[in-house]
C-alpha cells in the first residue's frame, strides 16, 4: 500500500502545563501539613477573589471542526494529489461552513463532500481572520469516496488546575494559558464547554528532557463544576454551577497585581495526591514587569522539598496553579521548563482578570 504524506509540527523548547488527552507569600516553616500566609488586610476599593488549586477536568466542543493535518490522496487514475493543500488550506485552520452549512463534527465533513460530489465553498477561520476557500474533491482510488485530503477532529479534554472564581458572580478563570491543539498549536475556539470533577490517580515525575504529568480522571457521574465559555491566549474562562470548598480559604483574598510582586518567597497551591488542595514552597526568581499581556510574567522555582519528591517539580496539569505572595493571589503556573522541571514560568493574575473581562465571550 503507498504510504501517504502527512503534515506535522515539530515541538517547542517549553511546554504548557495542562495534562491534554485529545479525543477521535512568605516562606514558612514545613510541620506535617503546610499552612498558608495569612491573607493580607483588605482595603475597601481592592479586588478579591477565590483562590483554587483544585484539578479539574476540562471538556470542549470545538467550533466547527479543526484541520490537524493535510493528506496525499490516491486517485482513480493513480495521480497523487493534496487538493486540501492546493487549495491553501492550513493546519490549524477551522471549517465552520461547507457550501453555506454549518458543521459541528469531524464525520459531518466527508458526509456533506459526498453528498455534493463536486466543488466545495468553505468558510473558515484563520487564527482571528474569517475567509473563504473553493476546493475540488477528488475521488479516493482505495474507497471511491470523495475526499479533500484533510484530517480532521471536533473534540478535546484534559486535566488542568483552577486559578480562582469570583464568590460575587461565580465566574472562574484557569490554566493561565490556551487550550491548544498538540498537533498544531491552534487555539481551539469553543462551541461549548464543562468544567468537571477529576480525580488525580498518579503523578509522573518530570526530569530533564521529559516533562511529568499528572493523570487523572474525570467523575462523569457528578454534576458539572461549570460552564466554559472562553478559551484564550491567557486562560479559560466560564462560570461555576455553584460554590467549591477550599481548605485553606473561607473567604475571598486580595489580589496583587505585578508592580506588588517581587523577587522572593512564595507559594502554589494545587492537587497532587488524596485530592486535596495543598501549598507548596517556591521562590520567584525573576519579574518581567510588562506593558501588555503574556504567559511568561516571571520566572518560578519549586523549592518545596515534598513537592520535589512527588512530581520533580512542576509538571503537566499543573497549570492554573495559583502562585500566593504576602497573602495575595498574584498569578498563576502556566509553563515547565523542559530541561529543568524544578522551575517554570507564571503569569500575572491581572492579565487574566482583564481576558476574563473582555469581549467575545458570555463571562
Amino acid at each position: 500500500m503507498r504510504k501517504m504524506k502527512v503534515q506535522g509540527i515539530v515541538k517547542g523548547l517549553g511546554v504548557f502545563v495542562l495534562s491534554m488527552a485529545v479525543i477521535a507569600g512568605i516562606s514558612f516553616v514545613v510541620k506535617e501539613k503546610e499552612e498558608p500566609a495569612p491573607a493580607a488586610i483588605n482595603v475597601v476599593t481592592e479586588k478579591v477573589i477565590m483562590p483554587g488549586g483544585q484539578s479539574i477536568g476540562v471538556k470542549m466542543d470545538v467550533k466547527g471542526v479543526l484541520i490537524v493535518g493535510l493528506q496525499e490522496i490516491e486517485t482513480l487514475t493513480g495521480e497523487v494529489v493534496n487538493p486540501g493543500l492546493l487549495s491553501g488550506l492550513q493546519i490549524g485552520d477551522t471549517i465552520l461552513e461547507i457550501n453555506g452549512q454549518k458543521v459541528y463534527r469531524a464525520a459531518e465533513v466527508q458526509t456533506i463532500v459526498n453528498q455534493i460530489r463536486g466543488e466545495v465553498l468553505l468558510k473558515l477561520q484563520r487564527k482571528n481572520q474569517a475567509m473563504e476557500l473553493t476546493l475540488t474533491p477528488v475521488v479516493a482510488k482505495a474507497d471511491h469516496m470523495y475526499k479533500l485530503g484533510i484530517w480532521v477532529k471536533d473534540k478535546t479534554a484534559g486535566i488542568g488546575t483552577l486559578t480562582y472564581y469570583d464568590p460575587e458572580s461565580d465566574v472562574y478563570g484557569a490554566l493561565g494559558h490556551a487550550i491548544t491543539d498538540p498537533e498544531t498549536a491552534a487555539i481551539l475556539p469553543v462551541a461549548e464547554g464543562e468544567l468537571v470533577h477529576s480525580k488525580v490517580e498518579s503523578v509522573k515525575q518530570g526530569k530533564a528532557g521529559e516533562p511529568g504529568e499528572i493523570r487523572g480522571i474525570f467523575y462523569e457521574a457528578d454534576a458539572p463544576l461549570g460552564s466554559l465559555n472562553k478559551n484564550t491566549e491567557f486562560g479559560i474562562f466560564g462560570k461555576l454551577y455553584g460554590k467549591i470548598n477550599h481548605p485553606y480559604y473561607n473567604q475571598p483574598i486580595p489580589i496583587g497585581y505585578q508592580d506588588s510582586v517581587t523577587p522572593g518567597p512564595a507559594y502554589i497551591l494545587t492537587t497532587l495526591d488524596n485530592n486535596q488542595v495543598e501549598c507548596y514552597e517556591i521562590e520567584i526568581e525573576k519579574v518581567n514587569r510588562q506593558t501588555k499581556p503574556d504567559t511568561k510574567s516571571m520566572t518560578i522555582k519549586v523549592t518545596d522539598e515534598r513537592l520535589l519528591k512527588k512530581s520533580g517539580g512542576i509538571v503537566q496539569g499543573m497549570s492554573g496553579s495559583p502562585i500566593i505572595q504576602n497573602g495575595r493571589l498574584v498569578g498563576a503556573v502556566t509553563h515547565v521548563f523542559v530541561n529543568n522541571p524544578q522551575k517554570g514560568y507564571g503569569i500575572f493574575i491581572e492579565w487574566m482578570l482583564e481576558e476574563q473581562l473582555s469581549k467575545p465571550g458570555k463571562t
